[in-house]
This record gives structure tokens, C-alpha cells and sequence, in this order.
């Protein structure tokens, strides 16, 4: 009876469970008896315009459109703005079920001898020739313009222009080719009138009201005050049927296109991981075959170098610093994804992703500062001074240093994106006050903790290294162990720079969690097979190799990320292509340091030579 009763009580929690911020709201018709928490005015709320063919987003304001300064404007994570995000009140309201029919706004006139209208103008044109797009929200829905496409479909775009142009020579630029009363040589065609179309779903068997399920709108362009549009509100029982056809479509080709990723990446990790274990096996069986004391005396192969593979690698500092900023981004990475395959960082909690790993970042200074001193300790360094600060300020500093810059060129260009200064001393604030200390901390536990200790003394001469062949020299085996685990996230890396540069919601992050997941395994498998051939060559300088083996990733995500600059983007303009590139620069950083730290420490904590040599032992 317990057990039925404490059943009963998790599935009434379970059923009444909502994610914060995420709660649906109920809708009621004005003037009717309403439920309480319900609703009958519906609010539409305007967020930043951005265009595919430019970096720089800006507000709803700075295209003097008509707005609305009386409301509060809906306060802002931390993550809404660093993405540039200003959700702003908008002069469109409605009531719920009340039809609002050819509604006037506000009028704007131009005078072109006014120098500060002309400029409004040419601001306005600009914005029509890079197709800047409108994002409106209802009920914390995107607002979705449907077009015809090819095949009598139709294209649903979460977001609409806010006009088109036709050039000298008749040829339609972007949404004037939607219509063909579009025709006037070299004329801006401004979208000046909308219907919107608002679909409500009424909940039956209980006195809710109703949910929204979805906002549609279809921008127009008038010469004159007014014309009759359709129902500005619509009913419906159901989810809207208009393109279901395109969107299974759609989803089916995602899901092959995941399908193929996953069965490349299960396919180089088991590849990888048969090649070192058949390798190992085979190395191993034939030295325990050795039957007498002088053949066990003709070492080869990694058994040469067990005197030297425990020597500290040249510039440990650096090594270690880059190792405790890796493991920091490591940890930050897989909790933000944990959490996000939970739903607390969907979408619809705009900027809950970004104030996620920022705050993760911040307070995981302490396990940063204790991977370097460790680290750094292991390798018999002594300037822990040093050490401590740079971990606190060498790869930080670096990725502020070029956010700052490409924070001048949005300032002057008027973006939203650029960040308040406000919000840039209060990030400093967390960097100097939360995680530096934090990283103190964790140093001091670091080099305070006993050093390592190696299961053979070091030689005091280094042997010299042999002659390498093509493939064991260092930078070829770095350049190919690139390769697997590039070969696991190009797939879905297209996806995710689609989301970021052409303004397209990601929502997979169950899949992205898994692809994570095979990238740290394939970064390991893969450099401890090329260590272990290295070894074998007798080159016992693995240390920088090991890391820079599965950080190479970064260079070829740097060069797919200028590949799908020139390939799938029409970014114009000398400021666009420096802030794609700088933050395409910060972010190849960030993954440099997070797959170069990906083997979780396995390597660079000495436990494959150790096995090395205590295989050696037990064979000998």
C-alpha cells in the first residue's frame, strides 16, 4: 500500500512538472468568466534583426520602426546577452478570440533633405539589401512567415524580412521573388502591413482556458492605409497541417544524416580499438616467449626507452597550463550537455545554454589549478608562482583579448551584439574575484599533494633517438591523428555552425551529447595507438605529442570552419568577416584546449608508460 501511495504521489509530481521558465499559460476570452491564471491579452514581444549576409545583428529600434516605450522591457540572462538577444514590448496587442481588423500603428515620413531622416532611409535600404530579417515572439513562440516553395509546398521560416529589393535590371532579390506584383526596376519594396494568424488548441475535460500552439504572419507591402485582411486570430483543435509533408521530409533527412554520423564514429572507434588492442597483444605474447636470459637481454622497441619515457617534456609550464585550462573546459562541456539532454537549457530558455558554461566556467577554476600544479609538479617545476598565474590568465586572457576586439568593431558598428559595459565589468568581476581565487585554491591542494612517483628511475643521460621514418616524425603522426576524430563531428558540426551563423535553432542535444561522448573515446584510442607506435620507434618524447595528437582536431575544424565561410555563407562586408573569424578563432582555442584534454588526463598522468614498464618487469 506504501509503495502504491508513493507511486501515485511521483506520477502527480511527474505529470505537474514543468522546467523553469518553460510553464505553459493559459489563454481566456475577455469579458467571460475566467480560470485563475489565465489570460486574455496576448503579448508580442520584438527581438534583434540579423541577416545570413552579415555578422552584425541590430535592435528593433535602430530601424526606426514603430515601437512601444511605455511597458517594461522582460529582463535579460547573462547568456541573452552575449548572444546580442534585446527582447523588447512591441505596439502589436491583441485580445484573445477578438478579431483586430486592419489595425493602424504609426505612420514614419521621410524627408530626404533632413539629414538625420535621409540617414534613417539609407539605414532602412541597407537593411532591405542584406535581407534583414524580423524575430517576433508570442507566448515565447517564434513567429513564423510560410511561403510556397517548389512542388506546391511550403517553407515555414521562424522569422520574416523586413523588405526586399528589385535591381535595375528586374531581377527579384530575396522575399520579392514570393510575388510577382514585385516588378518596379530599382525600388525597395518595405513591408509595411501584416496579418497575423494565432492558433490555439482549447483544452478539453478541464477548466484551463486554452494554449497557443503557434503564431504565423505574412508580411505585405501597401500603398495605401489600409486593405481587408483575413482574421487576425484563428482557431483550431489541432497542430496546423499546411506542410507536414515538407516537415517529415525534413526530419527524415536529419535523421539519416545522424544515422550516418553514428555509424561512422562507432565505426572508427572500433577500428582504433582492435588495431591497439591486436598490436598490444601481439607485442606482449612474443616478449613473453623469450626462453633464455640473452634473448631477453636484446631489448627492442618501447623496452629501449624505459629509462626516458618518465623525462620531464620541454616547456612543462606551458604543457600544464594548457592541461588545467583543458580540463576546465572539459568539465564545463560535459556538465552544460548533461544538463541540456535534461531540457533545462532548450531553446525556449532563451540564453540558459550560454549562462550555463559561463557560470560552470567560472567556478571550475579549482579543478584547473589542480590538473596544472600537478601536473607541473610531476615534471619537477618549481615556479609554482608562475604556474597558478597562468593557468589563471594565459588562455582566459587570450579568448577576452579577442572578444574585446571584436566587441570595439560591433560597438562601432551600432550592433546589439556589443556588449554593455556594464556586463563586461561584471565579467571581469567573476573572472578576477571567483575563478582566479578558485584556481589559487586548487593549485595550493595541487602542489601541496605528494609528488608522482615513477616505478623507474630516470636515466641521468638521454639516450639518443634513431633515425625516424616518415611516419613516426612528429608532425605527420599529429597531422593524422587529426583526422578520426574530425571524422566523427563533421557532420554535426555543420549543424551546429548553421545554428550559430545562419540563425537556426539546435535542439539536438541528445545526439550531440553521444557524438561527445565517441570524440573524447576516439581522441584517446587514437593517441594512445600513436604514442605506443612512437614508443616503439624508441622516440620517448611523447608528452607534447600526445597532446597536440588529438588537438590537431582543431586545425581541421578551423579549416572547415573557412571552408563553410566561402561554401555556404553570403557574409559581405570587411567587419562581418573579421567577427567571424575572430570568433571562429575563439572557438578553435576552446576546442584545441578540450580535445588536446580529451583522454581525461589518462595519458598525461604516466599510466600508459607505466603499464609499459610493468609489462617490461613481468617479462623480464
Amino acid at each position: 500500500m506504501l509503495l502504491w501511495l508513493l507511486g501515485a504521489a511521483l506520477l502527480g509530481l511527474a505529470s505537474g512538472f514543468y522546467l523553469p521558465g518553460l510553464a505553459p499559460v493559459s489563454f481566456c476570452e475577455p469579458g467571460k468568466d475566467e480560470v485563475p491564471d489565465c489570460r486574455s491579452t496576448i503579448e508580442l514581444f520584438v527581438n534583434r534583426l540579423d541577416s545570413v549576409e552579415s555578422v552584425l545583428p541590430y535592435e528593433y529600434t535602430a530601424f526606426d520602426f514603430c515601437f512601444e516605450n511605455t511597458r517594461k522591457r522582460p529582463s535579460e540572462n547573462l547568456g541573452q546577452v552575449l548572444f546580442g538577444e534585446r527582447i523588447e514590448p512591441s505596439p502589436y496587442e491583441f485580445q484573445f478570440k477578438k478579431a483586430a481588423v486592419c489595425k493602424k500603428v504609426c505612420t514614419k515620413a521621410y524627408d530626404t533633405n533632413i539629414s538625420s531622416d535621409k540617414n534613417k532611409l539609407d539605414f532602412l535600404k541597407k537593411g532591405m539589401l542584406l535581407n534583414y530579417q524580423h524575430h517576433w515572439i508570442v507566448d515565447n513562440m517564434p513567429v513564423t512567415w510560410c511561403y510556397d516553395v517548389e512542388d506546391g509546398q511550403k517553407f515555414c521560416n521562424p522569422g520574416f524580412p523586413i523588405g526586399c529589393y528589385v535591381t535595375e535590371g528586374g531581377r527579384a532579390k530575396d522575399a520579392c521573388v514570393v510575388n510577382s506584383n514585385f516588378n518596379e526596376k530599382d525600388a525597395f519594396y518595405i513591408f509595411n502591413h501584416v496579418d497575423i494568424t494565432i492558433h490555439y488548441h482549447v483544452i478539453e475535460n478541464e477548466q484551463l482556458g486554452a494554449r497557443l500552439v503557434a503564431a504565423k504572419i505574412e508580411p505585405k507591402s501597401h500603398k495605401f492605409d489600409c486593405l481587408k485582411p483575413a482574421n487576425s486570430l484563428k482557431g483550431c483543435e489541432s497542430w496546423p497541417h499546411d506542410n507536414t509533408l515538407l516537415n517529415i521530409l525534413l526530419l527524415w533527412t536529419f535523421l539519416l544524416s545522424i544515422m550516418n554520423s553514428l555509424v561512422i564514429v562507432l565505426f572508427l572507434s572500433g577500428m582504433v580499438a582492435m588495431i591497439m588492442l591486436r598490436t598490444l597483444h601481439k607485442d606482449i605474447a612474443r616478449y613473453n616467449q623469450m626462453d633464455s636470459v640473452e634473448d631477453a637481454q636484446e631489448e627492442f622497441g618501447w623496452k629501449l626507452v624505459h629509462g626516458d619515457v618518465f623525462r620531464p617534456p620541454r616547456k612543462g609550464m606551458l604543457l600544464s597550463v594548457f592541461l588545467g585550462s583543458g580540463t576546465q573546459i572539459f568539465i564545463m562541456t560535459f556538465v552544460t550537455l548533461f544538463f541540456a539532454c535534461l531540457g533545462f537549457l532548450s531553446p525556449a530558455n532563451r540564453g540558459a545554454l550560454m549562462t550555463c558554461a559561463v557560470v560552470l566556467w567560472v567556478l571550475l577554476g579549482t579543478p584547473a589549478g589542480y590538473v596544472a600544479a600537478r601536473l607541473y609538479k610531476s615534471f619537477g617545476g618549481e615556479k609554482w608562482k608562475t604556474n597558478v598565474l597562468l593557468t589563471s590568465f594565459l588562455c582566459p586572457g587570450v579568448v577576452f583579448a579577442d572578444f574585446f576586439v571584436m566587441n570595439l568593431i560591433l560597438w562601432g558598428e551600432g550592433s546589439s551584439a556589443a556588449m554593455p559595459f556594464g556586463t563586461l565589468v561584471a565579467i571581469l568581476a567573476l573572472w578576477f574575484c571567483i575563478s582566479v581565487p578558485l584556481t589559487f585554491i586548487g593549485a595550493y591542494f595541487g602542489f601541496k599533494r605528494a609528488g608522482i612517483e615513477h616505478p623507474v628511475r630516470t636515466n641521468q643521460i638521454p639516450r639518443q633517438i634513431p633515425e625516424q621514418s616518415f611516419y613516426t616524425k612528429p608532425l605527420p603522426g599529429i597531422v593524422m591523428g587529426g583526422i578520426l576524430p574530425f571524422g566523427c563531428i563533421f557532420i554535426q558540426l555543420f549543424f551546429i555552425l548553421n545554428s550559430i551563423w545562419s540563425h537556426q535553432m539546435y535542439y539536438m542535444f541528445g545526439f550531440l551529447f553521444l557524438v561527445f561522448i565517441i570524440l573524447v573515446i576516439t581522441c584517446s584510442e587514437a593517441t594512445i595507438l600513436l604514442c605506443y607506435f612512437h614508443l616503439c620507434a624508441e622516440d620517448y618524447h611523447w608528452q607534447w605529442r600526445s597532446f597536440l595528437t588529438s588537438g590537431f582536431t582543431a586545425v581541421y575544424f578551423l579549416v572547415y570552419a573557412i571552408h563553410y565561410f566561402f561554401s555556404k555563407l553570403q557574409i559581405t562586408g570587411l567587419a562581418s568577416t573579421i567577427l567571424y573569424f575572430g570568433y571562429t578563432m575563439i572557438m578553435a582555442l576552446i576546442f584545441f584546449l578540450f580535445t588536446g584534454m580529451s583522454k581525461n588526463e589518462i595519458l598525461h598522468c604516466f599510466y600508459f608508460p607505466c603499464s609499459l614498464h610493468l609489462h617490461f618487469r613481468k617479462s623480464s
